[in-house]
């Protein structure tokens, strides 16, 4: 093995030769490598886009069309492309076009008219053709003759076919987003909120099986303002109604059955279906700009009614649990808090009665749940309790008859006043004055007739607030 003299001195042995670097190479080492390791890291990112420029105006002269804006992307040598897309493209809506204006994939169409085209010196006359597999490309058919030619691309902004939402962009059919970006995929939340998470709105779920063994319209329960995503549903031969505040029936009113279709109700469109299962269904996509008050038409026993819907945080409280007028509860861990029942005195001379084990009432308090009471009821009257009685799953009252506000029927002055549970709500404390609204009720075979206090109905003390209040409901309530 030789070996020769390298630089400095050093020896050499072979090939291989330590060499001593002088201190200017190793600042221009430290150098190339620091520049090598900012080169190596860039080359493993994407580029970065500047901001988004202004929106172009919108495709179309009237109605629907795009409006699209720009970015670009700045790269450094050996950096990936910029991720996503530099096109932004959103839905712009103009006036509506005037009526007998020519469809904009017509207009595309129309000009190849009197045009030679597939390489010969025929020309035709061109009509849109919707049957081709790429619905944004410019399929137009001949008339008269049974073939079409495609043109390429239609416009950005032409619809991807007669009534659909979807607008063709750079030859795809794209949706807008509740966002109005199209192909952003963004939706709204059941509260109504844009790429939201269900977490400003409260989930009110519940079924009802409160009914008695009487036919005639039942509460259920009061659909606030401001719900969405409402969902009703029973298996019975029963019928689901819907009142409005102004006391007038939306559905199923005065003991007529309508047929299944979309209704206007309360500032939506409420679905009702009915199956020969038999099954019926509400269903409403919301929000509703007043308070509804749903009914169950009894026929037979009531199996259950399912109800559901979403109600604004901000409005309803993530704490409150009474969310409308008939008190039902909010499914939420929290507490519940409900105004206590007022203590019922017991009648004079009669020894000091053990508490009763009835659990609280609803709220039941608001102008709204007097006026759909008074305009959904057959009776109004002030009364005074003069009895008593429980039995079985039934409260019945005893009621002197003072003053009527409103009476389908011919009154006596006294009558008796059913509620249909042992633990009656409202209560009604006996030797007190009321004002109460009441509906009647015929049992299937005719064999009674009863003046009905319903769950959480209106019964309240008697005081001359009170009776201008009814008053005044009384004027807004049609006849």
């Amino acid at each position: 093995m030789g070996f020769s003299v390298g630089l400095a001195g050093t020896r050499c042995i072979g090939t291989l030769c330590p060499l001593r670097p002088r201190p200017f190479q190793s600042l221009l080492l430290v150098l190339w490598t620091l520049l090598n390791c900012v080169l190596g890291s860039s080359a493993q990112g994407p580029g970065e886009w500047t901001p988004w420029g202004s929106w172009s105006r919108c495709s179309s002269s009237c109605g629907r069309g795009v409006s699209v804006r720009s970015r670009r992307c700045i790269r450094l040598p050996g950096e990936e492309p910029c991720w996503e897309s530099g096109h932004e493209y959103r839905v712009c809506q103009l006036p509506d076009c005037p009526p007998g204006a020519v469809p904009f994939r017509d207009l595309q169409c129309a000009l190849y008219n009197g045009h030679p085209v597939l390489g010969t010196q025929k020309t035709y006359q061109w009509i849109p053709f919707h049957g081709a597999p790429n619905q944004c490309d410019l399929n137009c058919l001949a008339e008269g003759h049974t073939f079409y030619h495609s043109f390429g691309r239609v416009l950005d902004g032409t619809p991807c076919s007669p009534g659909a939402q979807g607008l063709c962009v750079a030859g795809r059919c794209l949706s807008a987003g509740c966002d109005g970006v199209l192909g952003s995929g963004a939706l709204e939340d059941r509260c109504g909120r844009c790429g939201g998470a269900n977490d400003s709105c409260l989930f009110v779920q519940r079924v009802f099986r409160d009914a008695g063994a009487f036919a005639g319209y039942w509460n259920v329960t009061l659909i606030p303002e401001g719900a969405r995503h409402i969902r009703v549903a029973h298996r019975s031969r029963n019928h689901l109604a819907l009142m409005g505040v102004d006391g007038r029936y939306v559905l199923n009113g005065n003991w007529e059955v309508s047929p299944p279709g979309t209704y206007e109700a309360a500032g939506t469109r409420v679905v009702y279906a009915r199956a020969a299962a038999p099954q019926e269904t509400l269903q409403a996509a919301g929000p509703t700009s007043q308070d509804l008050l749903l009914q169950i038409l009894l026929q037979e026993p009531n199996p259950g009614v399912q109800f559901e819907f979403w109600l604004p945080r901000e409005r309803y409280g993530p704490f409150q649990v009474q969310t409308q007028a008939l008190g039902w509860p909010v499914r939420q861990p929290q507490p519940r808090e409900v105004e206590a029942r007022a203590p019922i005195a017991p009648p004079p001379l009669m020894p000091t009665l053990a508490p009763d084990p009835c659990p609280p009432c609803p709220d039941t308090r608001g102008r709204a749940h007097r006026l759909l009471h008074y305009c959904g009821s057959d009776f109004v009257f002030q009364a005074r309790v003069v009895g008593r009685h429980r039995q079985a799953q039934e409260t019945r009252y005893e009621v002197h008859i003072q003053l009527i506000y409103k009476n389908r029927w011919p009154l006596r002055t006294r009558e008796y006043v059913w509620a249909p549970a042992h633990c009656p709500c409202p209560p009604l404390a006996p030797q007190q004055e009321y004002l109460m609204a009441l509906r009647r009720l015929v049992s299937p075979d005719g064999t009674q007739d009863r003046l009905l206090l319903p769950h959480a109905g209106y019964a309240r003390p008697w005081s001359p607030a009170e009776d201008s209040r009814i008053r005044l409901a009384a004027r807004r309530c049609p006849v």
